[in-house]
Protein backbone atom coordinates (compact mmCIF):
# COMPACT_ATOMS: atom_id res chain seq x y z
CA UNK A 1 0.00 0.00 0.00
CA UNK A 2 2.85 2.35 0.72
CA UNK A 3 4.14 2.52 -2.91
CA UNK A 4 0.57 3.07 -4.12
CA UNK A 5 0.08 5.91 -1.63
CA UNK A 6 3.35 7.50 -2.70
CA UNK A 7 2.35 7.27 -6.35
CA UNK A 8 -1.02 8.90 -5.58
CA UNK A 9 0.75 11.78 -3.81
CA UNK A 10 3.08 12.26 -6.76
CA UNK A 11 0.14 12.26 -9.19
CA UNK A 12 -1.60 14.88 -7.04
CA UNK A 13 1.47 17.10 -7.20
CA UNK A 14 1.72 16.65 -10.97
CA UNK A 15 -1.61 18.25 -11.79
CA UNK A 16 0.03 20.87 -13.97
CA UNK A 17 3.08 21.34 -16.13
CA UNK A 18 4.63 23.74 -13.62
CA UNK A 19 4.04 21.48 -10.62
CA UNK A 20 5.48 18.50 -12.43
CA UNK A 21 8.44 20.57 -13.66
CA UNK A 22 9.23 21.81 -10.14
CA UNK A 23 9.05 18.26 -8.77
CA UNK A 24 11.48 16.98 -11.39
CA UNK A 25 13.76 19.98 -10.95
CA UNK A 26 14.03 19.31 -7.21
CA UNK A 27 15.19 15.79 -7.94
CA UNK A 28 18.31 17.14 -9.68
CA UNK A 29 20.87 18.10 -7.09
CA UNK A 30 23.04 20.07 -9.51
CA UNK A 31 20.05 22.12 -10.67
CA UNK A 32 19.15 23.05 -7.09
CA UNK A 33 22.76 24.02 -6.36
CA UNK A 34 22.75 26.27 -9.44
CA UNK A 35 19.44 27.75 -8.31
CA UNK A 36 20.96 28.64 -4.94
CA UNK A 37 24.01 30.16 -6.66
CA UNK A 38 21.79 32.29 -8.88
CA UNK A 39 19.84 33.33 -5.78
CA UNK A 40 23.11 34.41 -4.14
CA UNK A 41 23.97 36.56 -7.16
CA UNK A 42 20.47 38.06 -7.08
CA UNK A 43 20.95 38.94 -3.41
CA UNK A 44 24.27 40.63 -4.14
CA UNK A 45 22.73 42.56 -7.03
CA UNK A 46 19.82 43.76 -4.86
CA UNK A 47 22.23 44.81 -2.12
CA UNK A 48 24.37 46.69 -4.64
CA UNK A 49 21.32 48.41 -6.08
CA UNK A 50 20.20 49.47 -2.60
CA UNK A 51 23.61 50.94 -1.81
CA UNK A 52 23.70 52.74 -5.14
CA UNK A 53 20.22 54.26 -4.74
CA UNK A 54 20.81 55.30 -1.11
CA UNK A 55 24.02 57.09 -2.07
CA UNK A 56 22.23 58.82 -4.93
CA UNK A 57 19.40 59.98 -2.67
CA UNK A 58 21.79 61.26 -0.01
CA UNK A 59 24.09 62.75 -2.66
CA UNK A 60 27.21 61.17 -1.18
CA UNK A 61 30.14 59.33 -2.71
CA UNK A 62 29.71 55.57 -2.36
CA UNK A 63 32.29 53.67 -0.36
CA UNK A 64 33.30 51.63 -3.39
CA UNK A 65 34.34 54.86 -5.16
CA UNK A 66 36.44 56.28 -2.33
CA UNK A 67 40.14 56.29 -3.16
CA UNK A 68 42.88 55.85 -0.57
CA UNK A 69 46.38 55.62 -1.96
CA UNK A 70 47.68 54.41 1.42
CA UNK A 71 45.69 51.20 0.90
CA UNK A 72 46.47 50.55 -2.75
CA UNK A 73 47.24 46.99 -3.87
CA UNK A 74 46.55 45.45 -0.47
CA UNK A 75 46.40 41.65 -0.83
CA UNK A 76 43.35 39.68 0.34
CA UNK A 77 43.27 39.34 4.12
CA UNK A 78 40.71 38.34 6.75
CA UNK A 79 42.49 40.29 9.48
CA UNK A 80 42.25 43.97 10.28
CA UNK A 81 45.40 46.00 9.65
CA UNK A 82 46.64 48.49 12.22
CA UNK A 83 49.06 51.30 11.47
CA UNK A 84 50.97 53.40 13.91
CA UNK A 85 52.97 56.10 12.11
CA UNK A 86 56.16 57.26 13.75
CA UNK A 87 55.00 60.86 14.01
CA UNK A 88 51.87 59.96 16.01
CA UNK A 89 53.15 56.99 17.99
CA UNK A 90 54.09 59.17 20.95
CA UNK A 91 50.57 60.60 21.04
CA UNK A 92 49.09 57.12 21.22
CA UNK A 93 47.02 57.54 18.08
CA UNK A 94 46.38 54.33 16.15
CA UNK A 95 44.75 54.26 12.74
CA UNK A 96 42.61 51.23 11.99
CA UNK A 97 42.27 50.10 8.41
CA UNK A 98 39.24 48.00 7.57
CA UNK A 99 40.01 44.51 6.33
CA UNK A 100 39.70 43.70 2.63
CA UNK A 101 39.23 39.96 2.19
CA UNK A 102 39.40 40.42 -1.61
CA UNK A 103 42.12 43.05 -1.47
CA UNK A 104 42.17 46.53 -2.99
CA UNK A 105 42.89 47.92 -6.43
CA UNK A 106 45.39 50.52 -7.60
CA UNK A 107 43.41 53.37 -6.03
CA UNK A 108 42.86 51.67 -2.70
CA UNK A 109 39.22 50.79 -3.40
CA UNK A 110 37.78 47.61 -1.95
CA UNK A 111 37.55 44.88 -4.61
CA UNK A 112 34.59 43.13 -2.99
CA UNK A 113 32.47 46.29 -2.91
CA UNK A 114 33.22 46.94 -6.56
CA UNK A 115 32.54 43.29 -7.39
CA UNK A 116 29.07 43.63 -5.84
CA UNK A 117 28.40 46.71 -7.95
CA UNK A 118 29.61 44.81 -11.00
CA UNK A 119 27.01 42.15 -10.17
CA UNK A 120 24.37 44.89 -10.05
CA UNK A 121 25.40 46.16 -13.49
CA UNK A 122 25.46 42.62 -14.92
CA UNK A 123 21.92 41.92 -13.74
CA UNK A 124 20.68 45.25 -15.01
CA UNK A 125 22.09 44.48 -18.44
CA UNK A 126 20.71 40.93 -18.45
CA UNK A 127 17.21 41.93 -17.33
CA UNK A 128 16.79 45.11 -19.42
CA UNK A 129 18.13 43.56 -22.61
CA UNK A 130 15.82 40.58 -22.07
CA UNK A 131 12.88 42.96 -21.70
CA UNK A 132 13.82 44.38 -25.11
CA UNK A 133 14.78 41.23 -27.01
CA UNK A 134 12.28 38.66 -25.69
CA UNK A 135 9.03 40.63 -26.31
CA UNK A 136 10.28 41.68 -29.76
CA UNK A 137 11.25 38.15 -30.74
CA UNK A 138 8.11 36.57 -29.23
CA UNK A 139 5.66 38.97 -30.89
CA UNK A 140 7.29 38.75 -34.33
CA UNK A 141 7.70 34.98 -34.03
CA UNK A 142 4.04 34.50 -33.06
CA UNK A 143 2.77 36.66 -35.90
CA UNK A 144 5.00 35.01 -38.49
CA UNK A 145 4.27 31.47 -37.34
CA UNK A 146 0.50 31.86 -37.05
CA UNK A 147 -0.41 34.01 -40.07
CA UNK A 148 2.27 32.85 -42.52
CA UNK A 149 2.16 34.31 -46.01
CA UNK A 150 3.56 37.78 -46.51
CA UNK A 151 3.86 38.45 -42.78
CA UNK A 152 6.01 35.34 -42.42
CA UNK A 153 8.09 36.32 -45.45
CA UNK A 154 8.69 39.80 -44.03
CA UNK A 155 9.68 38.53 -40.58
CA UNK A 156 12.00 35.89 -42.06
CA UNK A 157 13.62 38.53 -44.28
CA UNK A 158 13.97 40.86 -41.29
CA UNK A 159 15.67 38.41 -38.94
CA UNK A 160 17.78 37.01 -41.78
CA UNK A 161 19.04 40.54 -42.44
CA UNK A 162 19.88 41.08 -38.78
CA UNK A 163 21.54 37.67 -38.59
CA UNK A 164 23.75 38.53 -41.58
CA UNK A 165 25.17 41.59 -39.79
CA UNK A 166 28.07 40.81 -37.42
CA UNK A 167 26.41 41.20 -34.03
CA UNK A 168 29.41 42.67 -32.24
CA UNK A 169 29.94 45.35 -34.90
CA UNK A 170 26.23 46.17 -34.80
CA UNK A 171 26.31 46.51 -31.01
CA UNK A 172 29.37 48.75 -31.20
CA UNK A 173 27.71 50.89 -33.89
CA UNK A 174 24.59 51.40 -31.79
CA UNK A 175 26.70 52.21 -28.75
CA UNK A 176 28.69 54.80 -30.69
CA UNK A 177 25.49 56.43 -32.01
CA UNK A 178 23.65 56.46 -28.68
CA UNK A 179 26.74 57.23 -26.66
CA UNK A 180 28.87 55.48 -24.11
CA UNK A 181 27.01 54.16 -21.12
CA UNK A 182 24.39 51.62 -20.16
CA UNK A 183 21.77 52.93 -22.60
CA UNK A 184 23.96 52.05 -25.56
CA UNK A 185 24.58 48.61 -24.07
CA UNK A 186 20.86 48.02 -23.51
CA UNK A 187 19.85 48.98 -27.04
CA UNK A 188 22.82 47.34 -28.72
CA UNK A 189 22.39 43.94 -27.07
CA UNK A 190 18.59 44.07 -27.05
CA UNK A 191 18.21 44.79 -30.77
CA UNK A 192 20.72 42.13 -31.85
CA UNK A 193 19.73 39.12 -29.73
CA UNK A 194 16.05 38.78 -30.66
CA UNK A 195 16.80 36.84 -33.86
CA UNK A 196 17.28 33.43 -32.23
CA UNK A 197 14.23 33.98 -30.04
CA UNK A 198 12.09 34.84 -33.05
CA UNK A 199 13.22 31.74 -34.95
CA UNK A 200 12.45 29.41 -32.06
CA UNK A 201 9.07 30.94 -31.24
CA UNK A 202 8.06 30.93 -34.91
CA UNK A 203 8.80 27.22 -35.15
CA UNK A 204 6.83 26.47 -31.97
CA UNK A 205 3.81 28.47 -33.16
CA UNK A 206 3.83 26.69 -36.54
CA UNK A 207 3.78 23.40 -34.65
CA UNK A 208 0.92 24.45 -32.35
CA UNK A 209 -1.38 26.25 -34.76
CA UNK A 210 -2.66 22.98 -36.26
CA UNK A 211 -3.43 21.35 -32.94
CA UNK A 212 -6.93 20.55 -31.75
CA UNK A 213 -7.27 23.33 -29.19
CA UNK A 214 -6.39 25.97 -31.82
CA UNK A 215 -8.80 24.46 -34.34
CA UNK A 216 -11.48 24.44 -31.65
CA UNK A 217 -10.84 28.12 -30.93
CA UNK A 218 -11.25 28.96 -34.61
CA UNK A 219 -14.48 26.98 -34.76
CA UNK A 220 -15.81 28.96 -31.78
CA UNK A 221 -15.10 32.20 -33.63
CA UNK A 222 -12.23 33.45 -31.44
CA UNK A 223 -10.07 36.16 -32.94
CA UNK A 224 -6.60 35.32 -34.17
CA UNK A 225 -4.89 37.53 -31.61
CA UNK A 226 -6.83 35.93 -28.76
CA UNK A 227 -5.86 32.48 -29.97
CA UNK A 228 -2.20 33.55 -30.21
CA UNK A 229 -1.82 35.39 -26.92
CA UNK A 230 -4.39 33.58 -24.76
CA UNK A 231 -3.98 29.99 -25.93
CA UNK A 232 -0.82 29.37 -27.95
CA UNK A 233 1.54 31.65 -26.00
CA UNK A 234 0.83 30.05 -22.58
CA UNK A 235 1.59 26.65 -24.09
CA UNK A 236 5.03 27.78 -25.29
CA UNK A 237 5.81 29.96 -22.27
CA UNK A 238 8.16 27.32 -20.86
CA UNK A 239 10.30 27.75 -23.98
CA UNK A 240 10.56 31.49 -23.29
CA UNK A 241 11.75 30.82 -19.73
CA UNK A 242 14.47 28.53 -21.00
CA UNK A 243 15.46 31.16 -23.57
CA UNK A 244 15.80 33.74 -20.80
CA UNK A 245 18.07 31.53 -18.69
CA UNK A 246 20.31 30.81 -21.68
CA UNK A 247 20.55 34.32 -23.13
CA UNK A 248 21.03 36.08 -19.78
CA UNK A 249 24.69 35.00 -19.37
CA UNK A 250 25.32 35.75 -23.04
CA UNK A 251 24.16 39.34 -22.52
CA UNK A 252 26.36 39.63 -19.42
CA UNK A 253 29.37 38.38 -21.36
CA UNK A 254 28.74 40.90 -24.13
CA UNK A 255 28.52 43.73 -21.60
CA UNK A 256 31.79 42.64 -19.99
CA UNK A 257 33.51 42.70 -23.37
CA UNK A 258 32.10 46.13 -24.24
CA UNK A 259 33.10 47.58 -20.87
CA UNK A 260 36.55 46.09 -21.35
CA UNK A 261 36.79 48.05 -24.61
CA UNK A 262 35.61 51.21 -22.85
CA UNK A 263 32.19 51.35 -24.55
CA UNK A 264 30.09 50.06 -21.69
CA UNK A 265 29.15 51.54 -18.34
CA UNK A 266 30.88 54.79 -17.47
CA UNK A 267 31.68 56.06 -13.97
CA UNK A 268 30.48 52.87 -12.25
CA UNK A 269 32.35 49.64 -11.53
CA UNK A 270 31.69 46.86 -14.01
CA UNK A 271 33.30 43.47 -14.37
CA UNK A 272 34.68 44.51 -17.74
CA UNK A 273 36.24 47.73 -16.46
CA UNK A 274 37.69 45.87 -13.46
CA UNK A 275 39.33 43.34 -15.77
CA UNK A 276 40.62 46.16 -17.98
CA UNK A 277 42.27 47.92 -15.05
CA UNK A 278 43.55 44.73 -13.41
CA UNK A 279 45.29 43.34 -16.49
CA UNK A 280 47.79 46.20 -16.49
CA UNK A 281 49.15 45.14 -13.09
CA UNK A 282 48.79 41.39 -13.40
CA UNK A 283 52.39 40.92 -14.50
CA UNK A 284 53.56 42.71 -11.33
CA UNK A 285 51.95 40.07 -9.13
CA UNK A 286 48.69 41.88 -8.26
CA UNK A 287 46.50 38.93 -9.14
CA UNK A 288 43.51 39.20 -6.80
CA UNK A 289 41.27 41.64 -8.69
CA UNK A 290 41.50 39.75 -11.97
CA UNK A 291 41.06 36.40 -10.19
CA UNK A 292 37.94 37.26 -8.22
CA UNK A 293 36.22 38.96 -11.14
CA UNK A 294 36.95 35.99 -13.38
CA UNK A 295 35.56 33.59 -10.77
CA UNK A 296 32.41 35.73 -10.44
CA UNK A 297 31.80 35.73 -14.21
CA UNK A 298 32.52 32.01 -14.47
CA UNK A 299 30.17 31.16 -11.60
CA UNK A 300 27.28 33.22 -12.98
CA UNK A 301 27.58 31.93 -16.54
CA UNK A 302 28.00 28.29 -15.47
CA UNK A 303 25.09 28.42 -13.01
CA UNK A 304 22.71 29.96 -15.55
CA UNK A 305 23.70 27.53 -18.30
CA UNK A 306 23.30 24.43 -16.11
CA UNK A 307 20.03 25.78 -14.72
CA UNK A 308 18.79 26.47 -18.25
CA UNK A 309 19.58 22.90 -19.32
CA UNK A 310 17.77 21.53 -16.27
CA UNK A 311 14.74 23.75 -16.90
CA UNK A 312 14.64 22.64 -20.52
CA UNK A 313 14.44 19.01 -19.41
CA UNK A 314 11.98 19.71 -16.60
CA UNK A 315 9.59 21.80 -18.71
CA UNK A 316 9.58 19.52 -21.75
CA UNK A 317 6.01 18.14 -21.92
CA UNK A 318 7.26 15.05 -23.76
CA UNK A 319 9.11 13.93 -20.61
CA UNK A 320 6.01 14.04 -18.40
CA UNK A 321 4.75 10.71 -17.15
Amino acid sequence: MEPVKKQIEQDAESTSLWGDAWRRLRQKRMAMVCLWIVGLYVGLALYGETVYRVCQIRDITPAYQNTNLDDQYMPPSLQRVFQCPEEVREKGVWRTLSHHFMGTDGLGRDVFMRLVQGTRVAFLVGIVTSLIAIPLGVVLGCLAGYFGGRIDDFVVWLYSTFAAIPSLLFILSISMVVGKGLMGVYLGIGFTTWVGICRLVRGEVIKHKERDYVLAGRALGLSSFRIIFRHILPNIFHVIIVIFTLRFPAAVGTEVFMSFLGLGVQGEPSWGTMIGSARMRLWQGFWWEMTFVTIAIFGLVLAFNLLGDALRDALDPRLRK
